[in-house]
């Protein structure tokens, strides 16, 4: 009676242990393949902060409101460029160079050019509707912030990537909401706003990289 329950407890054990491995084997495999956005959170928060600010700082007290000037404005969408390339190379260094990590890459490549070429066609289309300069404004300041947005919860949603599917949601929030503030105001809004929120989700990757 004694030896089979010793055994049976032993054999229960045994598999509450191995159940617990694979649990713990499962969390670091999932945190290994989580794409990694810390230099893209650290630079796009910079650019937010710093770049939106200027552009506050540009079109405050603007009457008429005429807007940042194309120079300006292209000089932002560069910087943002140039920050998710460098994080495309981070993440290529750190996942390898092909398989499914190279095909998430060239998956949110083309997404994100997609998204953002379709922004730019629609103001476009917007100036040549007869839309002025406000709103123009409005627009040119959170299309970008709402792209992304939308990009990071659907590609973080599909991967349970539930951190940065939250900041996705969150931009989706802010451009929603920040528009009506006015063509002035929302590029102080913006800056305040989404600037930090990038570079406490960047904190946040690091940590959730050590845990």
């Amino acid at each position: 009676m004694k030896d089979g329950a010793s055994t049976g407890q032993s054999v229960d054990m045994d598999a509450a242990a191995a159940a617990a491995i694979m649990r713990e084997t499962r969390e670091r495999a999932l945190r290994r393949l989580r794409p990694d956005h810390r230099a893209t959170f650290t630079a796009w928060g910079l650019i937010w902060l710093v770049g939106d600010g200027a552009m506050w700082l540009i079109v405050r007290g603007q009457h008429p409101y005429h807007g940042p000037s194309p120079a300006a404005y292209a000089a932002i969408v560069l910087l943002a460029s140039l920050a998710a390339l460098a994080s495309m190379e981070e993440n290529r260094a750190e996942t390898g160079v092909g398989g499914p990590s190279a095909v998430r890459r060239r998956l949110l490549f083309v997404t994100s050019f997609l998204g953002y070429a379709g922004a730019f066609a629609l103001e476009g289309a917007l100036a040549h509707a007869g839309a002025g300069r406000p709103v123009l404004g409005v627009f040119e300041a959170v299309a970008p912030i709402l792209v992304t947005g939308l990009l990071y919860l659907a590609i973080s949603s599909s991967i349970q990537d539930w951190p940065v599917a939250a900041l996705g949601l969150g931009l989706i929030i802010v451009a929603a909401v920040s528009g009506f503030a006015g063509p002035e105001a929302v590029w102080g809004i913006v800056a305040i706003t989404v600037g930090p929120a990038f570079l406490l989700s960047a904190a946040l990757q690091v940590r959730l990289r050590r845990s």
